[in-house]
């Protein structure tokens, strides 16, 4: 009988969870915005992990260096987080942590106001169209 959950995904679903804590306490650079992590991915012999995380930019900072200023962070304090994490999971090997930006919350935003816009221009045709009839 299969197992329910592959190893990989407890132990990125972990990762996930620990990571989330770690940068938002420990991490203390001020390029830094707020910092969520979407979703992590463990490749299957546990060598690295891709950490998809969204950024929400501070002040009026511009969204795209926000992002970049943030990956940038991230990418920097990977070390520093590995071995963070390593201190809370017991593992033989802990993965090399590779942050990138998750753009499916942007693509499901874009394709929300699109929807809407549908929406509204079918809702001001309709009544037009019943006039006709």
């Amino acid at each position: 009988m299969a197992r329910e959950f592959k190893r990989t995904d407890r132990v990125a679903d972990q990762i996930q969870r620990d990571l989330a804590v770690l940068i938002q306490r420990e991490v203390k650079d001020p390029r830094l915005g707020m910092v969520t992590v979407s979703h992590a991915k463990v490749s299957k012999d546990l060598s690295y992990a891709d950490i998809y995380v969204t950024v929400m930019p501070l002040g009026d900072q511009d969204e795209r260096e926000a992002i970049a200023a943030s990956l940038k962070v991230l990418n920097a304090a990977a070390g520093f987080l590995r071995g963070e994490l390593a201190r809370g999971i017991k593992l033989r090997v802990m993965p090399q942590l590779r942050f990138h930006f998750d753009e499916s919350v942007e693509r499901g935003r874009r394709l929300h106001s699109l929807i809407e816009s549908a929406y509204r221009q079918e809702t001001a045709r309709k009544p037009e169209s019943d006039d006709e009839e």
